[in-house]
């Protein structure tokens, strides 16, 4: 080897052995944040997530990285995000802002772990197999939203006993809109109350519902919000 060629190898490794140093170090961990709804609507919910981290010891740009993606309640988009996210990479998903965001990261991955928090009972969703042994990639919390539509009824009914006719009001697009309907209508069922479905999936089309009904309603009418996983009601 002569000196030329001595000289080059030895630049050669100067300039491996740094990349070889850092390839060695730790991989900063990145979470995926999926999301329905934006990030205005979000922000309690990202409050509590950066509280979580905190808890931890991980702090976003310091020891740990988020890829944000937001379907700004177009659930359509929700897939096409869940898969981007899985294209990247991911360490771990959080799904969250609607059981439709915990689907579509299902669906895009079945290896990356998943974090949910879902207001509809997920082992119906086929999120999970059971409570006790949940088995697969994902796994949260199940806030029993959809489990209480019989009990707000007939606390609705305690408030406004003369109440005839009770609107229900859901988003057809929602993951849980199937079990809530079967929910209230078995509870009304129970109790003999009439009840009137209406649909919105978006701002304007609720203010065209409410409109609407408040043009043919009578006094002893009565609103039952289930939009999503809402739980609020508004009596008119």
């Amino acid at each position: 080897m002569n000196k030329r060629e001595f000289i080059t190898l030895i630049g050669s490794a100067a300039v491996a052995w740094p990349l070889a140093a850092r390839a060695q170090q730790p991989a900063v961990p990145v979470i995926g944040f999926l999301s329905g709804r934006s990030r205005d609507e979000a922000a309690y919910a990202l409050a509590a997530f950066h509280s979580g981290l905190k808890e931890t010891g991980f702090v976003e740009g310091q020891n740990v990285a988020v890829e944000y993606r937001w379907a700004e309640g177009q659930e359509d988009r929700l897939p096409a995000l869940a898969a981007d996210l899985v294209r990247r990479q991911v360490t771990a998903i959080a799904a969250t802002g609607g059981s439709a965001s915990v689907l579509a990261a299902k669906t895009a991955t079945t290896t990356i772990p998943i974090v949910f928090l879902s207001g509809a009972d997920p082992v119906k969703l086929g999120l999970i197999a059971n409570f006790n042994r949940p088995e697969g990639n994902a796994t949260g919390t199940y806030v029993f939203t959809t489990a209480t539509e019989g009990k707000r009824l007939a606390l609705l009914r305690d408030l406004v006993p003369m109440a005839q006719i009770v609107g229900v009001l859901v988003r057809p697009r929602s993951a849980n809109a199937t079990i809530q309907l079967n929910n209230v209508e078995a509870a009304a069922r129970a109790v003999g109350q009439q009840i009137h479905i209406f649909h919105a999936n978006s701002a304007r089309e609720i203010d065209t519902v409410f409109a609407n009904w408040g043009q043919a309603r009578k006094p002893e009418h009565l609103w039952f919000s289930l939009m999503h996983s809402s739980t609020a009601a508004a009596i008119s």
